[in-house]
């Protein structure tokens, strides 16, 4: 492992390098990085920075690169993949070669195919998150299409600046294949309760634009007239550059529970690495916060040759409004929801249970401090009768 490589500049890749210097690795190390930023976090993006928090989501210091001698080139694009010579094409910079490969190239925002849809706001890098801030600071309205964790974070922050929006979901209800209906009517209704305008089972027919700007939306032949438009519809993950190299792609870069692909010098973690979970006996790609930490540190474990296993229960978490929540695991359609606690007063916990009474998900809300009890429930078998909220 002379010469080790990473493609993509994010949280999966920063944890993976600190925690490789942490245990000793020594090696050469190279990250290569589009974005012209050190690596960051993203959940600042939808809540604290467009909240006007005063928070910095750089992952680690500035100077601990250089201290660490890790050759970081920020700024710069891999555009292929040599695996007979073992090499990564670069912009700019000519070539890197390597020993073994960590593909860590993310996700980026989908684009609907809706007239117009080009032109709207997007949330995914900094400069979006800033872009999002200036119109909030300017005033209103704002249309979001898409009720989706994204979208729902970024009006609930365009609401406590004291914006209005309006927020248009093709589905019934927001969230409700994460949520199901009892709980997304009543996240629906915490929006409402706050202002935001809910249009539901609705259908964007195109987003206006005037002077390459979006300034509203035609829904369902009638129109929804606001400053601003911001389209949070998920994400794609950046395949393209595995996929042209011949790595396996379906819905991400498909890997193990190692994070290996089938050409054994190439390993991929973060947003866009599809892997095999043990504990929810399931090939899963998983787009948040924790599971970028975890998957960074568990490669490189797997590259100091450590017998590791990512079996890692999802997690994720939101605050909109007094909707504040940690969720855990992966619920599948048709489990079966059994909630303890008080939903009207926003404070519960929701249990999703699957085949043979195994719990699947759970999710806390105004309480705290739980999850990690909750985490160790997930894939063990449970007597409906015997569940809490945990208090």
């Amino acid at each position: 492992m002379e010469r080790l490589v990473f493609v993509g500049g994010g949280l999966a890749t920063a944890k993976a390098v600190e925690r490789l210097r942490q245990e000793g690795y020594d090696g050469r190390v190279t990250v290569v990085a589009a974005e012209p930023h050190l690596p960051y976090e993203r959940p600042p993006l939808s809540k604290a920075l467009l909240l006007g928090e005063d928070v910095d989501p750089t992952v680690l210091a500035p100077a601990w690169w250089d201290e660490h001698d890790i050759d970081l080139r920020i700024g710069t694009r891999a555009v292929a993949i040599d695996r007979a010579r073992r090499r990564v094409e670069v912009d700019p910079g000519g070539s890197v070669g390597y020993d073994l490969l960590v593909l860590a190239t993310g996700a980026r925002p989908r684009i609907p195919d809706i007239a117009g849809a080009e032109h709207a706001l997007g949330l995914r890098t900094i400069e979006d998150a800033q872009a999002i801030d200036a119109v909030l600071a300017g005033g209103g309205p704002l249309a979001v299409v898409g009720a989706g964790w994204i979208g729902l974070e970024v009006a609930a922050a365009a609401r406590s600046r004291g914006i209005e929006v309006t927020v248009v979901e093709s589905s019934e209800l927001p969230l409700e294949r994460v949520l199901g209906a009892r709980l997304a009517r009543h996240l629906a209704d915490v929006h409402r309760g706050h202002g935001v305008g809910l249009r539901l089972a609705a259908t964007v027919e195109e987003v206006l634009v005037a002077s390459d700007r979006a300034v509203g939306l035609r829904v369902d032949g009638g129109v929804v007239e606001s400053a601003h438009v911001l389209v949070a519809v998920g994400v794609v993950p950046e395949t393209e550059l595995a996929h042209a190299a011949g790595l396996a792609v379906d819905d991400g870069i498909v890997v193990d529970e190692r994070f290996q692909t089938a050409d054994g010098r190439i390993l991929a973690i973060g947003d866009v690495a599809r892997a095999w979970n043990p504990t929810l006996r399931d090939r899963v790609r998983v787009e948040h916060w924790d599971e970028a930490i975890r998957q960074g540190r568990a490669a490189a474990d797997v590259l100091l040759g450590r017998d590791v296993v990512h079996d890692w229960p999802p997690y994720f978490f939101t605050d909109q409004f007094e909707f504040q929540m940690e969720y855990v695991g992966r619920a599948g359609v048709g489990d079966r929801l059994e909630v303890r606690g008080d939903v009207d007063g926003g404070e519960f916990i929701a249990y999703w249970i699957g085949r043979e009474h195994r719990l699947t998900a759970a999710m806390n809300v105004g309480i705290w401090d739980v999850a990690d009890r909750l985490r160790d429930m997930i894939g063990t078998r449970v007597d409906v009768d015997d569940l809490t909220d945990l208090r």
